[in-house]
This record gives structure tokens, sequence and C-alpha cells, in this order.
């Protein structure tokens, strides 16, 4: 047998088959073609501009650099057309008949023009024009060619054709012949609310011809419709605050001007421009479970997408702005981020010039910051949680209103505060200030002079945990279980001749609340209330629970404790009451009604509304009768 001879072969692709994969499954969004190939036309110009620095003969005496598109409803075609550089014959066959190739790239890395701003890299985007136009006619003279003009022409099946072909001067021209589906493109609103959305601050006029007011198009007449002018892009120190107001409006959409703004950029191993704005107002889907966020991602100007996950973490949703990156590397399609080093340099930037603003308009402008305090408070407090990492500077962030009464307060303002001898920062957790200023839980605490904090935010109790401490403080709420009030000598003492006064009605107690209570025992922080609800260790706040079951109901209730305050003439006639007649229904209905109440005083539910209205009518009855026997005594 004849030895195998060992040969090395190039692989073979059907390159129809590659091209249609790529226009059928690469873009998941048909509108962005016209980006794309805007974004072409304008690296061509860009290129030109380059080009000229050594050799100005390539301008000729049409200096008016700008990209002309127009829709032609009858023979169904777009136009889009650049007086960039142009290609040659040999460029339309290098750089349109290969799937893949680029010419930017190409361009750059034989120029070495390392800051150079052209967004091709991966040279498909031109083929995005056929996800809407079932052929594409390209007619391109390349600048210093004496006119030389070729067209390509292709139907992206199985070949494509170049010819000789005629154009006015050099540059680039795409006719696209629309699909039969594609008539939504064929309208030059259309076309204007795309070029607004992806192509609005591209360096160069993007025109398109002149609409009438009886709604036809003056073709003879064009006019830039694209802002042109990426505000970001210029230095603050030239910029004054009605221009990012103006510039604010018109990205965002909003008449009201920001409360704020942080403009920078970062330079170094990557380099990217941010401006951030604070609405004064908040948007309608701030708690909606589909948030969407709102700074918009740009490259060299085009606009990649809005919605950054990647770079804008949920808890700063509601910041307004744009960050337009240089080197940030994207998928082909650039439609998704490719997770990173620069990715993460970014969005670390993103949060550290947020909370930048956020503390400066606290120190320059406090009423102002109350205004964003009291829209965004809520969701900035989410960071805590989700970001501990920024927990100390978010801490600083924070106010909440409290048992002192003096309106907002920082933390700062909080521990200054302080009464001599409290080591730690007291808080309440519930549904509203109102609920919470009155809780039976305070009562101690006030009668020592200790200010409580009122937390009425759903994420409070996950916020308190990721913050940890401040200034060396725990934070303790006086719900807890385990909460720990000094205590006298005398009011040890007490305690002590209490709880074997009240063994027996406790006894009873636990008995008729055993479904309901995990342990019942004497309290110290009640003074005035006959009893309260306390949280156990690992368990959720009642306010808490009730929301985690409004979700899902499948959810069990968990059993606190009860405190009994040893004192209060309800819980001494009840003891009297239950040693005359142990066995009695109505001290077992006293009892019930007594948990009942505690549960109305924290808003949670009852189990038995009915029995307790009842009850609460034979009270009525009761002490009407009381009432009127004692009158007419």
């Amino acid at each position: 047998m004849a030895q195998a001879k060992k040969t090395q072969r190039k692989f073979k692709a059907e390159v129809s088959r590659l091209l249609q994969l790529v226009v059928n499954s690469l873009y998941s969004n048909k509108e962005i073609f016209l980006r794309e190939l805007v974004s072409n036309s304008s690296d061509a110009i860009d290129r030109l501009k380059l080009a000229a620095l050594t050799d100005d003969s390539l301008l000729d005496e049409d200096e008016e650099l700008a990209i002309k598109i127009s829709c032609d409803a009858e023979a169904r075609t777009i136009t889009i057309a650049d007086n960039g550089i142009g290609m040659s014959r040999d460029e339309l066959i290098e750089n349109l008949g290969t799937v893949a190739h680029s010419g930017t790239l190409a361009f750059l890395q034989q120029a070495e023009q390392s800051d150079a701003r052209l967004i091709g890299q991966f040279g498909v985007g031109f083929y995005s024009s056929f996800i809407v136009a079932d052929s594409v006619e390209v007619i391109s003279c390349a600048a210093g060619s004496d006119g030389e003009a070729w067209s390509w022409t292709s139907d992206a099946t199985e070949s494509f054709t170049v010819a000789p072909a005629e154009r006015d001067g050099r540059g680039t021209t795409l006719v696209l012949h629309l699909r039969e589906d594609q008539d939504e493109f064929l309208d030059t609103w259309r076309l204007r609310s795309l070029i607004n959305r992806y192509s609005d601050y591209v360096s160069h006029p993007i025109l398109l011809p002149v609409t009438a007011p009886d709604g036809e198009e003056q073709e003879d007449k064009l006019e830039q419709v694209n802002e042109g002018n990426a505000l970001w892009q210029r230095p603050a120190s030239e910029l004054d605050e009605e221009q990012y107001a103006q510039f604010y409006k018109h990205l965002c959409h909003d008449w009201n001007e920001p409360l704020g703004h942080n403009h920078f950029k970062i330079e170094g191993k990557q380099l990217f421009t941010g401006l951030l704005f604070l609405p004064a107002k908040p948007p309608h889907d701030l708690f909606m479970r589909e948030h969407r966020r709102g700074v918009r991602l740009f490259v060299n100007r085009v606009f990649i997408m809005d919605d950054c996950e990647e770079l804008v973490p949920v808890w700063l949703r509601f910041m307004r702005g744009v960050i337009d990156s240089d080197d940030l590397p994207l998928n082909v399609s650039r439609e998704l981020l490719q997770d990173s080093a620069i990715t993460r340099v970014i969005r670390k930037q993103v949060i550290k010039k947020s909370l930048d603003l956020f503390h400066q308009l606290a120190k320059d402008k406090p009423e102002e910051y109350l205004k964003a305090w009291e829209h965004f408070g809520a969701v900035l407090k989410e960071g805590l949680h989700m970001s501990p990492e920024h927990s100390a500077r978010l801490a600083g962030l924070l106010r909440y209103s409290s048992s002192a009464d003096q309106g907002l307060s920082s933390l700062d303002d909080y521990v200054d505060r302080m009464a001599e001898g409290q080591k730690d920062i007291y808080y309440v957790l519930g549904e509203s200030e109102a609920a919470v200023s009155s809780s039976p839980h305070l009562e101690s605490l006030k009668a020592k002079g200790y200010e409580v904090l009122y937390m009425c935010d759903a994420i409070d109790e996950w916020a308190v945990q990721g913050l940890g401490d401040f200034d060396g403080k725990k934070f303790v709420s006086v719900q807890d279980a385990d909460l720990e009030l000094e205590e006298s000598e005398a009011e040890k003492a007490a305690r002590g001749e209490h709880e074997e006064a009240l063994t027996p009605l406790f006894e009873r107690m636990k008995a008729v609340l055993e479904e309901q209570i995990s342990e019942l025992r004497l309290s110290s922080r009640l003074t005035d209330s006959p009893c309260c609800l306390v949280v156990p260790a690992g368990g959720h706040h009642a306010y808490l629970e009730r929301l985690l079951r409004a979700q899902d109901d499948s959810i069990p209730r968990s059993k606190r404790i009860l405190e009994v305050n040893p004192t209060h003439p309800l819980v001494l006639n009840l003891k009297k009451l239950h040693e005359l007649a142990p066995e009695s229904d109505q001290v077992t209905a006293w009892i019930e009604m007594l948990y009942d109440q505690v549960l109305l005083s924290e808003g949670s539910p009852l189990e038995d509304p009915s029995r307790l209205a009842r009850r609460v009518t034979q009270l009525m009855e009761e002490a009407s009768s009381t009432a009127l026997a004692t009158l007419a005594d």
C-alpha cells in the first residue's frame, strides 16, 4: 500500500449561506440598518478628512461634507449618499465582496491613526441593508481618481456584479431596493425618526428633503435633521447651565430642567466621556418590574443602545445622560456589550460620578437635594443592599424623618443629636410616618430621650443590613426582640416581682394564643400600651411580611413574640379577672381582643375581623348601659 501523503488545504465556505446568516441572524432589530449605513458614510467622510491632512487636493472644490438621504415611494428605494473618500473598483470588490472585511479597520492599520474616531471594525454593517432590501446598488468614486466611478450590485444570493458607472464627484451612493414588506421605511418622517434616534450626534450633517406644509417633499431643498453637535464632547469650560439644560431637554424629551449634572472625561488606558443628569421628576415606571435605565450608550457619537444594564446599576436607573466610549468592545452586531475590563471601569465611573452629583447637590443646594431624595431616595437605598461596597458613600446621602421632629435629617445630624449615654442608632419600620410615629415600640425610648429614625420604604430592612453601622454605631430596630435597654436595679427587682405575679395569667395567654405567637414575655420597652409584638432573630418585620405576602400568599405567616406591659391597668385588671374566674370564657375573649388590638396597631390584617367587631359592639353596649345606670342614679 502506498503511504498516504500528508497535505494541507484551506477551509471552504459557502459564502452565500454565510451572508444569509449574517443578514438574518446577526441583527435583532431591523431598523438599525440605517444606523449602520450612516455610520459607514460618516467613516468615509472622516477617512477623507484624515487623508486630506497630507493631500488637500483630495477635497477638490467640494468641501461641504455631508450625508444625503432620500426615499422614492414609486421606485421603492432608499438612497444614501456621501461625499467621503469613496472606493475604487478593487476596493469595492475587496470591501463589499468579502464578508467581514472592514475597510475602516484596514485603513486605521495602514494609517496608524490611533486617535481616529471610526466606528467600523467588523466589516458587516453594510450587509444590514439586506435586512430590508432584496437588492442593493453601490456607486462609488474614489477621491483623487479623476472621476472614475464603479458600481457594485448584489441581491445577497450567489454573486455580485461590478461595472463602470457615472457619479458626480467623489463619494459613495447606496440605493436600497426595498422588500415588499418594508413599506414603513418609504416615509421621510420614519427615516427622520431613525436618524434622530440612532445618528443624531454624528458630527457630519445628515440631510433630508424639506417637507412642505402640504406634505409634499421638495427634492431640491434639503435640511439637516441631526443635532450634529455632541455637546458632551466639548470641554465643560466652554458650556453654561442653559446649554446643559437645553441639551437635557433635547436628549430626554423632558420640559423640566434637571436638578444637576456631572460632565466628565476619563483618560488613560480607556477613553470615554460621560454627561449625567439628575431629573427633577421621577419617570412613571420608576418602581415597575421592567424598569429601564436612562443612560444612553454611544460609541464615537453613534447611538448603540439605551437601558445599559452592564453600565448602569439598577439602583441608578433614574439617572439620565450619555456615555460615549472610543474603545468599548461590542459584539459583531453592536447590539450587546462584551464583558470586559473596560465595561467594569465605565460602570465604576458611572456610579462614582452619580454619587458625586448627589453629594455636591446636598452640599450646595440642600433644599433641591431634599426634592431629589423625596423622588429617588427609595431607589437609591437599593444600592445599600445590592452594592454594599458603596455603602459608605450612600450613607452620607440618606435622609429620614424621626421622633425628634426635625424634618428630614442625615445620619450625621442624628449622631450629633444623640442623647448622653446612647450607644446605638435606633429605627422603626412601618408603612407610613403616621403609623410608626405612634408605634408602642417607641414609648420607653422616647421616655429616655432617645431619637428614633422613621423608615417607611419597603427596601429599608435590607438597606439597613447592607449599611451595617455608621460612625461606629450599630443600627438597632426598636421592634427587634433582642432590643436591650438599660435598667436600674429597682427596675430589675420590680421586673422579677411582676413576672412572678403574672405567671398564671401568662400561662393562660400562651394557651389561648399558642397558634399565633412563639413566645410571651414581660416588656421593658412599653410605658403606655398594654402589649406589642416584636420580631424574633431571623424574622421579618410585620410591614415587610405584609408586602412579601402580597406578592406571594404562599409565604407562611411568622410567629412573633408578644411582650406585655406589667404595669398597664388593662393587664392588671385581666390578671384579677383571671384570678376570680380562671376558666372563664370572658378571659379568653379579652385575651383574643388584646391580640387583635396589637395587630391593628401595627397595621397587620386580622384573621377574623367580624369577631373583633362583635366584641367591640358588646363592650360598647355594656359601657353605655353602665353609663346610663350611673346617670340615672
